[in-house]
This record gives structure tokens, C-alpha cells and sequence, in this order.
């Protein structure tokens, strides 16, 4: 019996976090290009301002870099969350307009370097390409495979 518990335990993990490897120095100096974080899968419902998240940017973005990778090669974003469905939209995002609200189903990030590719780019991240929250940051920054 205490078999079947530790294997429902370890699904059980399997399922709720994931590791990503970040790209790029958006997020620096809280994560640096080769840093690995755990990263708590959960719905948009349960994020909150400021937390850092793990999701791929809006279908109509032209740039494609500065993204964390799963362990499948999966591309992500990892960004600091500033406005959720309801907020007023941070002044500079996107696509928004003075005293517009966040829409429901959107979020609004950026990352913490000034240089950071983010919603005063790309707008609204939908929230339905949420991977989840980081939790932590593994070990010591890795070099990035080249």
C-alpha cells in the first residue's frame, strides 16, 4: 500500500511542476540565461501581480527569442506578471488604450531587464498558453549549450 501511495505521489508531482531552462536575460538579474526553475503549473485564476510565469507570448508576435525551454525543446517566455483580467492596463502596453482594462482570459507581464522583449511590445499574453508560476530557481546558473 505504500507503494501505490509514493507512485500516486510521484504522478501526482509529474503533473504539477515542470522544469524550464531560461534564454536570454530578459529576467535578469533575478534569472540569468542558464538558470533552471521549477515551475508550478497553474491556471490564470490563480496567479497573482508580481508573481514570475512561464507561457508563450501571443500568436502574433514577430520575435522569437528570449525564451526558457522545457525539457522537450519547448519554447516559453518567462516574465513578472503587472496586470491581470481586470486591472487597469500598465501605461505602455501594447495595444492599450488610456484607461483600458486588462480583458478577461489576458495578462499583462515584463520582464525585469529595461531591455526585456514584454507587453509593451506584444500587448496582452493570453492566459490560456499559461505553463504556471516559478517556484525557485535550481542550483547555480548554467552556461548555455551553444
Amino acid at each position: 500500500m505504500l507503494a501505490v501511495g509514493a507512485a500516486v505521489a510521484v504522478v501526482r508531482i509529474r503533473t504539477s511542476v515542470v522544469v524550464v531552462s531560461v534564454r536570454g536575460d530578459s529576467m535578469a538579474p533575478a534569472l540569468r540565461d542558464g538558470d533552471r526553475v521549477v515551475v508550478r503549473r497553474r491556471p490564470l485564476a490563480r496567479v497573482r501581480r508580481g508573481d514570475v510565469v512561464v507561457l508563450k507570448p501571443p500568436p502574433t508576435s514577430e520575435r522569437e527569442d528570449a525564451y526558457g525551454t522545457d525539457r522537450h525543446g519547448a519554447a516559453w517566455n518567462v516574465k513578472r506578471v503587472t496586470a491581470l483580467p481586470g486591472d487597469p492596463a500598465p501605461e505602455g502596453t501594447a495595444g492599450a488604450g488610456p484607461d483600458e482594462l486588462v480583458p478577461a482570459g489576458a495578462l499583462v507581464v515584463r520582464g525585469d531587464n529595461p531591455d526585456s522583449i514584454d507587453s509593451r511590445h506584444r500587448g496582452y499574453y493570453p492566459g490560456d498558453e499559461l505553463l504556471g508560476t516559478v517556484v525557485r530557481r535550481l542550483g547555480a546558473p548554467r552556461t548555455p549549450a551553444a
